[in-house]
């Protein structure tokens, strides 16, 4: 058996998800004016995306949670972890000469983060499929 066919693989990414979200959200709402300084980033975005963040990570922990991660939800988050990666390319790309490099850091770890989760819960779908068809004949 794969590891991503795992009863336990694709609720496991969903904590990791929800994990870092609220870790970030967190940083972004507690620190939004010291992270705006230090990284060049408009105050607002930060707090913005820090709120969505921390709401986010209550959803994703609620999938977490569930005895059967609810796969079209999960299908959903995969697709927005890669629209949240490509926002942050695009913010970049539109006003990267005013962000600072530790500000380009931040950005840049956020949509790696992404897209290395969406990834995993991509492959964690796509490996539990069979799994779950043979759960719903039996």
């Amino acid at each position: 058996m794969s590891v991503f066919a795992s009863s336990r693989f694709l609720p496991r990414v969903m904590w990791t998800d929800a994990a870092s979200c609220a870790a970030t959200g967190l940083l972004q709402v507690a620190f939004t004016g010291v992270l705006a300084r230090l990284t060049g980033l408009p105050a607002p975005l930060l707090l913005g995306t820090g709120v969505f963040l921390l709401a986010y990570a209550a959803a994703a922990a609620w999938m977490a949670s569930r005895g059967v991660p609810p796969r079209r939800l999960i299908g959903l988050v995969v697709v927005g972890n890669f629209g949240w990666a490509a926002a942050c390319v695009a913010l970049l790309a539109i006003g990267g000469a005013a962000i600072a490099p530790l500000g380009w850091a931040w950005v840049i770890a956020q949509a790696l983060t992404v897209v290395v989760l969406a990834e995993l819960q991509w492959m964690g779908l796509r490996h539990s499929r069979p799994a779950a068809r043979g759960a719903i004949a039996a």
